[in-house]
């Protein structure tokens, strides 16, 4: 064992919160003789379990300081941050889409294998593969959402997959997240830097650089790294298990739910079918940078209204998609929380930025305004149309895809996310979606949001963990079983996805009290 793999293994027994044996696998030496070539730094361990709540199989935030080529990771140190901050935060990423790890009856004893893929310029792409050792002679592979990393879906799939019996495989998207440019700066410090938190916000000051609006980390990479990620693991299975899996499925959210639909839309070879959450829907007369302007732009304008639900700035964000505001108002205080208000300092201004430097970098961030960009005005500009086509959700699946969307989701607003993609997927088969082999469904969640963690200080929205989970049972059932797939369904606050549903097709209501 070399030392890097010892160290590794040494920090992983150190850390764990209880105790789990870890040791070197017999099958670890035919991996790793396997992964020879194609990938670096690859650290092999068989574990008493594979499940993730421990820092054994989830390392720390900020765990790793270098590239694969041990090149230091840039960054500056700020509040007491270390200098590569933000750019590997697994702990972080596994509960962002996540309402806590999905329950299961024991431990899941087998293999864990990660490292970087060694054909990569640019050092930033990672694998994680976990192979139970009690296997059902299945794969799935999952996206990540955002830019997180290979441990974003540790709690929402990873856990709910493997004591099933399921391999699981996942993937960073080729790139790693952010790291930290400046803090303190009123005015942007960089031309591809983002702040944080827009003004007023806790962190207005801070501004970071994402990795992915650089040059060389095209968006088109998602789609290449989960593609290989489900090669590179097919392979693998039969490494360790002798045989190659039966079945392989896609499952991801928000931005990995993107690369789930690519997947079922370019690679049905590698695919038997697919969940996607929330997925991020793009194409270049519809995507996030048309209505998150709108939304930056009006939100200061909604609370000098004092929240006003009939004000012309929440008209205008209503008429830009995004479901209604939630508003609480604490009568001691005086104090009030808005729904609109969460998403507005977490997402939508560090959103914009980000996309917007991603395919048109010539536009003034800061300087002309997050909340003035014009995407549609600016579409024929050089450049613009064709970054954006080359990501193009297109809609023409080619294995069975569900789709599971929440009302209430302020981040990717179901009119102009979910139900576009439904739309699409709609428009590449004439309305004929019944004849085909490669079913689509949308089930939509009333009163789901973006972010799970919203539902502890607005209870009035429902997780849709629960509901992604079924509906992966639901799509197995069906290329396995032949059973029919639900039809697409509102699901009813506090209710399940019905053979029979109260409410075929869209919600007529996007919040329910």
């Amino acid at each position: 064992m070399d030392g890097r793999r010892l160290k590794r293994l040494s920090a992983l027994l150190a850390l764990a919160p209880f105790p789990l044996a870890v040791h070197a696998a017999p099958n670890c030496a035919a991996i790793e003789q396997f992964l020879a070539g194609k990938a670096t730094g690859v650290v092999c361990f068989h574990s008493d379990d594979l499940r993730t709540n421990n820092a054994v199989t989830t390392p720390a935030n900020n765990s790793i300081g270098t590239f694969a080529d041990g090149a230091t990771l840039p960054g500056v140190s700020v509040l007491g941050l270390p200098a590569n901050f933000g750019s590997f935060t697994p702990i972080t990423d596994r509960g962002v889409i996540s309402n806590g790890p999905a329950p299961s009856a024991g431990p899941v004893p087998g293999i864990q294998v990660e490292g970087w893929y060694a054909d990569d310029p640019t050092q930033q792409a990672r694998f994680l593969l976990r192979f139970p050792d009690n296997w059902n002679g299945k794969l799935v592979v999952a996206g990540a959402s955002g830019t997180r990393s290979e441990y974003n879906g540790d709690f929402a799939w990873s856990d709910y997959v493997l004591p099933k019996g399921y391999a699981y495989a996942s993937q960073n998207k080729g790139v790693l997240n952010f790291y930290v440019v400046n803090f303190g700066s009123v005015t942007q410090p960089a031309p591809d830097s983002c702040r944080v938190n827009p003004p007023g916000g806790a962190l207005s000051l801070l501004w970071v650089h994402f990795y992915d609006v650089d040059p060389d980390k095209p968006f088109t990479q998602w789609t290449q790294y989960m593609l290989k990620t489900a090669q590179l693991a097919q392979s693998a299975a039969k490494v360790n298990y002798h045989n190659p899996p039966r079945r392989t499925y896609a499952v991801g959210t928000s931005n990995g739910g993107y690369q789930v639909r690519r997947a079922m839309e370019e690679a049905p070879n590698l695919f038997d079918g697919g969940v996607d959450w929330e997925g991020t829907y793009i194409d270049p007369t519809e995507n996030i940078l048309v209505d998150l302007p709108v939304a930056v732009k009006n939100f200061p304008l909604y609370r000098a209204a004092d929240y006003d639900p009939n004000s012309v700035a929440a008209q205008n964000i209503r008429a830009a998609g995004y479901p209604p505001d939630i508003v609480h108002r604490n009568p001691a205080t005086g104090a009030v929380t808005s729904l609109w208000g969460d998403y507005y300092n977490d997402f939508w201004e560090v959103t914009t930025c980000q996309w917007q430097q991603r395919f048109d970098p010539s536009y003034d961030t800061f300087g002309a305004g997050p909340g003035n960009y014009d995407y549609l005005d600016r579409l024929g500009l050089p450049g613009v149309f064709a970054s954006v086509a080359a990501n193009t959700t297109t809609g023409k699946i080619k294995k069975p895809l569900i789709t599971v969307a929440g009302t209430m989701d302020a981040l990717l607003p179901i009119k102009h996310q979910a139900r576009a993609y439904e739309t699409a997927v709609d428009a590449s088969r004439k309305g004929n979606n019944d004849q085909r082999n490669a079913q689509y469904r949308l089930y939509e969640v009333q009163n789901g949001n973006h972010i799970e963690s919203y539902v502890t200080p607005f209870p009035e929205l429902v997780v849709i963990q629960p509901h992604a989970q079924k509906a992966f049972d639901l799509l197995v059932a069906h290329v396995e079983d032949k059973a029919p797939l639900p039809p697409s369904q509102c699901i009813p606050k506090d209710g399940a996805i019905a053979q029979n549903p109260s409410q075929p097709g869209n919600c007529a209501q996007l919040f329910v009290p």
